[in-house]
């Protein structure tokens, strides 16, 4: 096979449809390819395709229609747990076999993806730039001189070359944004807890994310859809609390003047201030914002004793194995022995306040726009000043996380030497549905590639703006012409549709026989007829209200892979409930 596969996930699901392609056709292709690119050092382990055939063999009996991803090759940062595969965190000492994946990975796998191989990183996850490996430098992808941005270096280059339709990162500090823009990519960084960490090595705990790198903003939805998934065996999984509709009109904050830096880099400014005006065409209205806090907070990050959680991670690995740390990640982390608890506190009080500033600037905009990195540097240069290039590489990124925001790094552009510049679009957590919606329409129009492959992003439905309505999806009495549907027609809501929900719901009649409660469970859940209504946003706030308990408003999955507000019930109500699951709705259950 000689032609080029355009790897993008809506492109493969309708090569996969029209029957001129299949699964096993594409591994071999990525295979070939990755021939092409062996001097640099992108993978730490490439499965083999002995070990790649059961991922083939999976989805076999079960529908493509079934599986949101069916045979779509991944890549996997190797801080991150793929079962029978060795982990490194990019240290050969460090290394152990899991017998499990990350949650995160097999929710990936069991919707179809195949896992192609572990990626480089800088070691354990430290560093914005890509060198810090003693496995190798991983070089940009399009220019070998220039660094590919870290620590999720491999896991950025191997979909922009073209060797996987995504790749999975981690981010703390920006490694899931700033490899993006030096890649030509999306990088999306879910807001904290809406990926779980298990299975993940940790850099800081309390801060680090999951995320994807993808060639446009479809492909990053499609895996954020299945990603975002609650785990309750991971302390920190937070289920998704609300859903911000994007808007035609909208306002976007930009830095002061006094708060931007390009090192000196006019091209990268220049494509900030054109990614400002793309932005007003599609409905935007620019609004000076002042970013010092933000900045201010950001310092905290590594001048503050978060580092000691970068410690703490692999505390017993750094106490016996402390010479095998590549030089410049032992530099960063072994102080951090010496941070305090009492420094701790005091650094966790002036977060705070950063943070009360920061939200209530953040509430007179719906998104935040900066560079996502205000230069790039070539390898040589980074070797020779790692800290401060490093440092000035997470200008723009190292508060993300310590706010609690969501953020969606995109192309702005190609620089006069032949570079990928980028911006950031980000909002408060929970906002990551409505930054995916602006950066569809943002790079609708963008002629740009996707990474560095020569295909042109062709996205797979026009984007849709209502910025007064919102999606909300009912299972019980407010069905049509069933006795609570008035509570949504006398507040002008509509019927968007009857469908069903994905396999993965049981339904109970509660004991006051009135209502029934819809629980998530994915081993053992069913399809559940539901009907989808347009509210008002206006009126939204007092039918919510007006919901008694044990039922509230949670993401609810459909059976077309969307995610959608809806009704769900408490845990503790099955109690003494009836299940009805086996019925496929409230509907059947009261006819009988």
């Amino acid at each position: 096979m000689t032609d080029k596969i355009d790897l993008s996930i809506y492109a493969l699901q309708k090569a996969y449809a029209e029957g001129s392609l299949t699964p096993e056709a594409v591994i071999d292709y990525i295979q070939q390819q990755t021939l092409r690119h062996q001097d640099n050092p992108i993978w730490i382990y490439q499965l083999s395709k002995q070990e790649i055939q059961p991922y083939l063999d999976a989805p076999k009996d079960r529908s493509p229609d079934e599986l949101p991803l069916y045979g779509i090759p991944f890549a996997i940062k190797d801080n991150i747990d793929l079962a029978g595969i060795p982990t490194t965190a990019a240290c050969k000492a460090y290394e152990y076999v899991p017998t499990e994946s990350a949650f995160v990975v097999q929710q990936l796998i069991d919707a179809g993806a195949i896992p192609i191989g572990k990626t480089n990183l800088d070691q354990f996850a430290t560093g914005l730039v890509g060198t810090r490996s003693p496995y190798g430098a991983v070089a940009n992808a399009f220019n070998s001189d220039y660094v590919s941005g870290g620590s999720s270096s491999g896991s950025s280059v191997a979909v922009a070359l073209g060797l996987v339709s995504f790749s999975l990162g981690t981010d703390t500090a920006g490694s899931g944004r700033v490899p993006a823009a030096f890649n030509n990519l999306i990088g999306l960084k879910p807001s904290r807890g809406l990926w779980s960490n298990r299975g993940v090595i940790p850099a800081c705990l309390t801060l680090d994310c999951v995320t994807v790198f993808a060639f446009n903003p479809d492909d990053a939805e499609a895996v954020h859809t299945v990603a975002a998934t609650f785990d309750r065996e991971d302390a920190y999984s937070r289920h998704v609390q609300n859903k911000t509709p994007i808007k035609k009109q909208f306002r976007f904050g930009v830095p002061k003047k006094e708060n931007l830096k390009f090192f000196g880099n006019g091209d990268t400014e220049a494509l900030f201030y054109n990614s400002l005006e793309r932005l007003k065409d599609i409905g935007g209205e620019a609004i000076e914002i002042d970013m010092q806090p933000f900045l201010d907070a950001a310092k905290l990050l590594y001048e503050g004793p978060w580092v000691a959680e970068r410690y703490a991670a692999i505390e017993e690995f750094m106490q016996t194995h402390v010479d095998e740390l590549y030089p410049t990640t032992r530099a960063i982390i072994e102080p951090a022995i010496n941070a305090t608890a009492v420094s701790a506190f005091k650094s966790q009080y002036k977060l705070q306040a950063y943070k009360r500033i920061c939200d209530e600037i953040l509430e007179s905009v719906d998104l935040v726009v900066t560079p996502t990195a205000g230069t790039i540097y070539t390898i040589a240069e980074v070797n020779e000043n790692p800290i401060q290039l490093n440092s000035n590489l997470g200008y723009y990124t190292n508060f993300m996380n310590l706010l609690d925001y969501s953020a969606i790094a995109v192309p702005a552009g190609m620089q006069s030497n032949g570079l990928p510049a980028g911006v950031t679009f980000f909002a408060p957590a929970f906002c990551d549905l409505a930054l995916l919606g602006y950066a569809k329409c943002y790079c609708q129009n963008l002629d740009i590639s996707m990474g560095n492959t020569g295909f042109d992003w062709q996205p797979s439905a026009e984007v849709k703006a209502n910025p007064d309505m919102v999606n909300i999806v009912v299972c019980g009495a407010h069905l049509s012409d069933l006795p609570l549907n008035y509570q949504l027609t006398e507040r002008n809501a509509q019927l968007i549709s009857q469908t069903s929900t994905a396999p993965k719901y049981r339904l109970y009649a509660l004991p006051d026989g009135k209502r029934p409660g819809m629980l998530r469970d994915e081993q053992h859940g069913a399809a559940i007829e539901v009907e989808v209504w347009q509210i008002p946003m206006e009126h939204y706030g007092s039918f919510v209200n007006g919901i008694p308990a044990p039922l509230g408003i949670g993401t609810v999955e459909l059976s077309d892979g969307t995610m959608a507000q809806g009704f769900v019930c408490e845990h503790y109500a099955i109690q003494g409930a009836k299940e009805i699951t086996e019925l496929g709705g409230w509907r059947r259950y009261i006819s009988d």
